[in-house]
């Protein structure tokens, strides 16, 4: 990899841990709000807290020994002792006393006695109590435990309130947690200490202030606000002001007046940061730190505010060498990004046991992840398959990934490759300390000693050497040298960006086998948080792509969709560049899996996916917030993104969000945002379906059908975008719609008028009333059980009724696929639609991306049909969002809220009315030039359309990249006048050829001229042009000027 120009702080710390080998990781700046030039300090020396005298303290004391003597189980004589000690010397808090029953303290006092009594017993005499009582409302947990030091095998008290009470907390279900340590040891035990933790459910004072409420006395909770000091209550003010207008966590240290004590205050959205209270223990107890006290607060504007009171652990610090609290500390402001990013990371017991330190585990985690994604596992027959087959052959393509998801056995299952990683922490070290050198930034101008281990930095030939030599197999090699691969491939990662909500990495997709993935990725980016993994993958440098998220039912269907995730995302990607093939963009596509245990944190992932990207997208402008990157990559890079499944509702955030952060692309990041934000529905304009209905009229005019008397069935309903516009825009007799819902059927003609109702209104077919149907009609949906047909047929199952019959026999001329699972119809099922060697059903236009998979198309079109697939069917939408992106490059901010935003009240301008026409109309020509290129190629060489569709695309592709690097873009006359006839009309009078030209990016023009060229070309003379062609068609062209 080369060298680079950054400044490297690797020198080694010359005094250790209590563990030989446990190092602190790169040490970047403290962590400070912007603007503030040092550390504040807090007046009260105090927990920050009220602690209410408990005036019923004398006499619950008495009850309480009552109880005991009642008991018989402490002796007469030690019952006074034991209360007392319980009472006054272990400094319990009073809220304890207010709030517990003397049973509940009776009985806690016993366990204590008991764990002494049992402690004499044993050769440690060490005490070891556990107590714990949850209730719906409240719980309490008691626990000993010797300062700064993490008990690996203890009660993890701290994990059980994260998993049971904080990671799921909601404005509804929301809990305080406030959790102290007595100041004095166990009489009997002179290094424990108890430590008590008291979670409450949040009664807020306002349970639904608006979003960006700050004012405390509205959206605390009404104990916090009785017993929280002054400072506690303008500190933390303060610091909710900040986290409210931030996506990512908001990190805070002050010093505690009169003491060396320091206060970490960390305020986060509710529910975005599972696990982190008990990983942050982990955390500092790893540099020698202890807490006092520790708070949890939950406010009902959605912010969570979590404050520890750290001090040196004494006993801890005698036995070891710790850095300064000073120092520590700004270390663990500096993990505690990582740890919110992740906090349980798959080699936690590393770091608890002091093998690895905390950056260590998180980046071996990352390439674990990565490693369960790229690791070969084809091996050679997959190889010499791919040799047989034809890589421009669709139909073999789609074999081969259907062979590839068989071949990838559970050879490297994510458990084995854990397996396997874990017994190598010295090889880990070494990878990790290569991987900082070249994406450590030192941002310290002094005293940036604390870095990472003092070993040397070895090249990739000596980690290569040291890998072969420490490993015991061929498989653990191979595990090993994709760490290696991954730290050649990254490009840039916000890795040591002070504050981030996901670990995101820029890749370099060359280590991709060419044999598996022949279409090589322009680029490709990993994000890996603590509820999801992600990638973004695109063809070219401008591209544009959904970003989808995927859901798991179970564990079991987790493991499939992590094993299946980047294929998926590969051929999304790749299927959309093909569709993308007359607009300026290349194919693109972002997915995020969310964890088995996060099915329910669907916007948190996409956030957080979202914010991770701009990262690496952005230069840095923060200081202390987001530090510079190291750009190995060397270039600006856009993305290009809309809505897709699972994402539609939370675009208008993205756009808004990437406004915040002062992207000046915000305007392009996202398509399919709300018209306020300058979109154009889909919808609402019909594009998808614009493109749809070319291809139906198409095959009417040519074989000169009357539409209104052709018989019709639809997949996807009056109540989706596609399926409703169908509805309204075509003339058809439909005779059965299937839906979401169920099955609607009338082989009489199902009443157009019920139809167009539901399609205005967007309702399924549950709402069509079943009176307008003829005496054979029927409805059947998916809850009916036993439903007894006009035929006879008795349906059993509703849902498997409505599954499967578009392909049960019926008499319908043409279907259109408007919605559906994909490969709704493949090789083992499309044989129903096949009755002695003829197709069922003459005419098919997939409206629906991947009804149908290649060849179940090939099967229906040797069967005599006419199909045409959804690459080319179903293009209109990205073409009108192609157009709204350019015309959000195009305009500047006040030009573009002018023009392209429906304002509040719902007025619209001028430009946007007309603008939105003429993206119809473009929509209209794009998919009417490439019907007459399918259908014309195909009546002289007879070819599948299913395959000319996909011979087109390719052909358009392939010429669009050559023509963007060819010196025909030098040509500045010839470049204006393609310019010029492939930007919209309407956009050029607005705002002017040469302004529109002066905007828009540079590659983003060279997109438009190469998918304009190419497309032009290839539609008027086919996807296998005569040698001198492209020659005969450009002199044509120039003669034009």
């Amino acid at each position: 990899m080369p060298g680079v120009g950054i400044i490297r702080s690797i020198s080694p710390m010359k005094s250790g841990h209590l563990t030989p080998g446990r190092q602190p990781s790169p040490n970047p700046t403290n962590l400070k709000l912007p603007g503030r030039c040092q550390r504040q300090s807090i007046q009260d020396n105090g927990p920050g807290y009220i602690a209410g005298a408990f005036a019923g303290r004398e006499n619950q004391m008495d009850k309480v020994m009552d109880i005991l003597d009642a008991k018989g189980f402490i002796p007469l004589q030690f019952v006074e002792r034991e209360t007392n000690s319980f009472y006054n010397e272990l400094g319990i808090d009073d809220m304890y006393f207010s709030t517990e029953s003397v049973d509940v303290i009776a009985s806690n006092i016993h366990s204590l006695y008991a764990a002494k009594i049992y402690a004499a017993a044993q050769d440690d005499k060490k005490v070891d109590l556990r107590l714990k009582k949850e209730a719906a409302d409240h719980a309490l947990y008691i626990d000993t435990s010797k300062p700064g030091v993490v008990m690996v095998d203890g009660p993890h008290f701290e994990r059980g309130i994260d998993d049971k009470y904080l990671n799921s907390s909601k404005i509804t279900a929301a809990f305080r947690v406030e959790s102290f340590r007595s100041p004095g040891v166990l009489p009997d035990d002179q290094e424990q200490q108890l430590r008590l933790y008291f979670v409450y459910k949040c009664d807020f004072i306002n349970p639904s202030p608006k979003e960006d409420e700050v004012d405390l006395a509205i959206i605390s909770d009404k104990k916090f606000l009785e017993k929280a000091t002054k400072n506690t209550r303008e500190l933390y003010a303060n610091i909710i002001a900040v986290a409210v207008h931030r996506s990512g966590p908001v990190l805070e240290v002050f010093d505690v007046e009169g003491t060396q004590d320091k206060r970490l205050v960390i305020a986060y959205k509710m529910g975005t940061a599972a696990g982190l209270y008990s990983s942050l223990s982990d955390l500092y107890h790893y540099y020698g730190l202890t807490s006092s006290r520790k708070y949890i607060e939950q406010f009902s504007n959605g912010i969570t505010v979590m404050s520890i009171y750290l001090h040196e652990a004494q006993q801890v610090f005698a036995h070891g060498h710790f850095p300064p609290i000073e120092r520590s500390i700004h270390q663990i402001m500096k993990e505690a990004s990582l740890l919110y990013c992740i906090p349980k990371n798959m080699f936690q017991t590393h770091f608890l046991e002091g093998r690895l330190s905390l950056q260590q585990t998180i980046y071996a985690h990352c390439c674990w992840v990565y490693i369960g994604h790229f690791i070969q596992r084809l091996g050679t027959e997959y190889s010499t398959l791919t040799s047989v087959l034809d890589a421009k052959n669709s139909a073999h393509m789609e074999l081969l990934n259907k062979i590839k998801r068989r071949l990838r056995t559970e050879t490297f299952t994510a458990d084995y490759l854990l397996e396997i990683i874990s017994q190598y922490p010295d090889l880990i070290r070494a990878l990790y300390l290569s991987f900082a050198s070249y994406h450590y930034v030192s941002v310290r101008e002094e005293d940036d000693s604390f870095a990472p281990n003092g070993n040397k930095v070895l090249s990739d030939d000596e980690l290569e050497e040291l890998i072969n030599k420490t490993v015991v197999n061929e498989h653990h090699e191979m595990v090993m040298t994709a760490f290696r691969m991954f730290n050649n491939s990254v490009l840039k990662t916000n890795f040591y960006t002070p504050t981030k909500q996901a670990v995101s990495f820029r890749l370099d997709a060359s280590f991709l086998p060419a044999e598996e993935y022949p279409d090589p990725l322009f680029g490709m980016f990993l994000v890996i948080g603590s509820e999801f993994r992600g990638f973004h993958l695109r063809f070219k440098d401008v591209s544009r792509g959904g970003i989808r998220i995927v859901k798991s039912r179970s564990q079991e269907g987790y493991l499939m969709n992590a094993r299946s995730l980047f294929d998926e995302n590969y051929n999304l990607a790749n299927t959309q560049n093909r569709k993308n093939k007359d607009i300026p963009e290349g194919g693109a596509k972002g997915v995020v899996l969310l964890d088995a245990n996060a099915q329910d944190k669907v916007r948190v992932a996409f956030q957080k996916y979202i914010d991770s990207l701009l990262d690496l997208l952005l230069p840095a402008a923060s200081p202390g917030i987001k530090d510079p990157i190291v750009d190995l990559h060397g270039k600006e890079e856009i993305l290009y993104c809309g809505p897709d499944e699972g994402t539609a509702d939370l675009v208008d955030w993205a756009t808004e969000h990437a406004r915040k952060r002062s992207a000046p692309f915000w305007k392009s990041f996202f398509t399919g945002k709300s018209p306020t934000l300058g979109g154009i529905p889909h919808d609402r304009y019909g594009m998808t379906t614009l493109s749809v209905r070319e291809y139906v009229q198409g095959i009417y005019r040519k074989l000169e059908l009357n539409e209104k008397e052709m018989r019709k069935m639809q997949c996807g309903g009056p109540d989706g975008d596609l399926g409703s516009n169908e509805i309204l825009l075509g003339q058809e007799k439909y005779t059965a719609i299937i839906d979401g819902s169920g099955v609607l059927h009338d082989p009489n003609g199902i009443d157009r008028n019920e139809l167009l109702r539901l399609a205005k209104q967007r309702s399924g077919i549950n709402n069509f009333d079943i009176s307008k149907l003829s005496k054979d009609g029927y409805r059947v949906l998916v809850d009916d059980m036993d439903i007894k047909l006009p035929t006879g047929e008795v349906i059993h199952n509703g849902t498997q009724f409505r599954n499967t019959f578009h392909l049960r026999p019926g008499a319908y001329d043409v279907f259109v696929p408007c919605g559906g699972r994909p490969e709704s119809v493949d090789l083992s099922t499309v044989g129903r639609l096949i009755e002695d060697t003829k197709s069922t059903i003459p005419y098919f236009v997939e409206g629906a991306n991947l009804f149908m998979t290649q060849d179940a198309r090939l099967r229906l079109e040797q069967a005599g049909a006419v199909v045409f697939k959804d690459a080319s069917a179903n293009k209109g939408g990205v073409t009108s969002s192609s157009l709204e992106v350019l015309a959000s490059l195009a305009f500047d901010d006040p030009g573009f809220i002018q023009h392209m935003c429906i304002n509040h009240e719902g007025q619209v301008p001028d430009f946007y009315q007309s603008y939105v026409k003429e993206v119809q109309e473009v929509i209209k020509r794009n998919a009417r030039l490439e019907f007459e290129a399918i259908w014309r190629e195909n009546e002289e060489t007879g070819k599948p359309r299913s395959v000319l569709s996909d011979k087109i695309s390719i052909a358009i592709v392939t010429l669009d990249n050559q023509l963007q690097h060819s010196d025909l873009w030098n040509d500045l006359q010839l470049r204006e006048s393609i310019l010029k006839d492939a930007l919209p009309k309407t956009l050029v009078e607005k705002i002017g050829f040469e302004t529109v030209v002066e905007r828009v990016p540079d590659s983003y023009l060279r997109a438009i001229f190469g998918s304009y060229l190419a497309s032009r070309f290839v539609y008027e003379h086919g996807s296998s042009p005569g040698q001198f062609a492209f020659f005969d068609f450009m002199k044509k062209r120039m003669t034009t000027f």
